[in-house]
């Protein structure tokens, strides 16, 4: 009864913050603080401002994603999607992908998801294909990474196709590796809402919005802090070298994109502030490595998924979108 009781306060505290955070964003003007920057260090007014930048300018792209997600999460069914996928092994693959264009979900919500759809009979391929795709191949990712790069605009474009390709290509090998082999762990580890869901789905969407605003949200400003210090104090000198190594570049992006386990909502303002120094097809493979898997996707298939599917998964992910964005980049 106590748990309960703290998880419904801690709830009601994170719906209030969200509520307080939008009120501050659109209605508190902050300019009157910048007298504020001449009593401190100019490198820590560049971090500063660097950092702001990048996360009010996601922070929009991050609420409008996670509300949709909770909705989905709340009111849509895995016998729905199903119903919408074809029968046929491979071209099953291909809905599977764009389903993201009417369903976004980030890469966290549609672990569990997958996991549900593959107990109910999909094949793992596609649950496969679905897991890396949907978190790309979606509007809110393809608006915010549209207003990231407004100054190229075909970085958008290039994106969702290669995310797409990879996505049928890490399908493809998953179904000749496994076939219908059974990858899922025993015991499912059960959703801390499931209570809340069965006598309130609005209740269970609130409850869902709030807990991945701030799940993402944490990783949206360790991001942006990364990236501003690796922006302000960074050695350009070593920067512009592993930069201009089209070899180590995507490899060394595809790292950072895994580690820092950013939202697919938010990720292409990050990649956006580093597009001085790397060049696209570096910033390409963190755009399409990072949702498929990062750190705390990882964390989260392994509560799902058996060890060994998720370190073989792993490693198909990354042979794959590494392999397709060297070949972009000599194509291109």
């Amino acid at each position: 009864m106590r748990v309960s009781v703290i998880k419904i306060s801690r709830e009601i505290i994170a719906l209030f913050l969200i509520a307080v955070f939008v009120f501050l964003f659109l209605f508190v003007d902050f300019t009157s603080l910048s007298s504020l920057s001449d009593k401190v260090p100019g490198n820590i007014v560049n971090m500063n401002t660097i950092f702001l930048s990048i996360f009010l300018e996601a922070i929009p792209f991050v609420l409008l994603g996670v509300i949709i997600s909770a909705c989905i999460q709340a009111f849509i069914s895995e016998s729905a999607l199903q119903r919408i996928l074809p029968k046929h092994m491979i071209l099953a693959m291909i809905p599977a992908a764009l389903i993201g264009c009417i369903m976004p979900m980030c890469e966290c919500a549609i672990v569990p998801v997958v996991r549900r759809l593959i107990k109910k009979g999909m094949p793992l391929h596609i649950g496969t294909v679905f897991l890396v795709s949907v978190p790309i191949l979606n509007p809110i990712v393809f608006a915010s990474t549209f207003y990231a790069f407004r100054s190229v605009e075909n970085m958008v474009y290039w994106r969702m196709g290669l995310a797409f390709i990879s996505a049928m290509i890490i399908g493809l090998i998953v179904y000749f590796l496994y076939g219908n082999t059974n990858v899922l762990k025993k015991q499912a580890v059960p959703s801390e809402h499931t209570h809340l869901a069965q006598r309130n789905r609005f209740a269970e969407m609130l409850f869902h919005a709030s807990d991945e605003f701030f799940e993402t949200g944490k990783y949206l400003v360790l991001g942006a802090v990364v990236s501003s210090l690796f922006q302000t104090f960074f050695d350009r000198a070593l920067l512009i070298e592993i930069a201009s190594d089209a070899r180590l570049s995507p490899l060394v992006m595809m790292g950072f994109g895994y580690i820092l386990s950013l939202c697919s909502e938010a990720d292409a303002f990050i990649a956006a502030s580093l597009s001085h120094t790397f060049s696209p097809s570096s910033l390409l493979a963190f755009l399409v490595f990072g949702p498929m898997i990062d750190l705390k996707n990882t964390i989260i298939l392994l509560a799902y998924f058996k060890k060994k599917f998720v370190i073989s998964l792993i490693l198909i992910i990354t042979s794959v979108v590494y392999t397709v964005i060297l070949i972009f980049d000599q194509v291109v």
